[in-house]
């Protein structure tokens, strides 16, 4: 199986899908776990669509946590990124509104990122907080933790605007990454 998500233009046809590159495979405080990938097969290509207001990035929830992603996709040209997610109340409530924050402000992007409430299979409790967000950050609609829809005014020139104030899409640099530090060396300077 996939976790995939499909972007229909308005005849129903599908314009592009995307897999989930990253899989929710953790251990949390109160002996929460989940191991996504005991029955989900990971994708392996980020996706842009077109849409009429710009370029689309499509991801899905825990693709949240790995920012290469999404400046990937910002570098490639997209102007919105979507987040649809079923985030867990725990993860929810310490860091949907941060992530999907600095997302939007690392790229430039407006984040669009619709995300389950409720109580779901086996008692998982998601977070709700359907959020949009604007490229500067500011968080312009919340759908809080019940069921609804959320609505807000886009404005796609807001993302130039912002990316000729804070051009950091072009000055990425490349880099040696550091060698890890062996745990001993870490345990004797302690």
């Amino acid at each position: 199986m996939r976790n995939r998500s499909y972007l229909l233009d308005p005849t129903g046809r599908t314009v592009a899908r995307y897999d989930k590159l990253h899989l929710f495979d953790v251990d949390l405080e109160g002996g929460e776990r989940y191991r996504e990938s005991a029955a989900i097969e990971p994708g392996d290509r980020a996706v842009l669509a077109p849409t009429p207001w710009g370029p689309l990035g499509l991801t899905i929830c825990y693709d949240l946590r790995f920012p290469q992603l999404y400046r990937a996709l910002a570098q490639a040209g997209a102007n919105f990124l979507t987040v649809p997610a079923a985030f867990a109340r725990t993860t929810g409530q310490a860091h949907w509104h941060v992530l999907l924050r600095a997302r939007a402000i690392e790229t430039g992007c407006y984040v669009l990122a619709p995300c389950q409430c409720g109580t779901h299979g086996g008692g998982r409790p998601t977070y709700g907080h359907s959020l949009i967000v604007d490229p500067w950050g500011r968080v312009l609609a919340d759908g809080g933790e019940d069921v609804g829809f959320v609505m807000a005014e886009i404005e796609p020139a807001e993302v130039a605007k912002v990316r000729s104030m804070v051009p950091a899409l072009d000055h990425d640099r490349s880099f040696v990454r550091p060698d890890a530090v062996p745990t001993a060396t870490l345990a004797r300077s302690a």
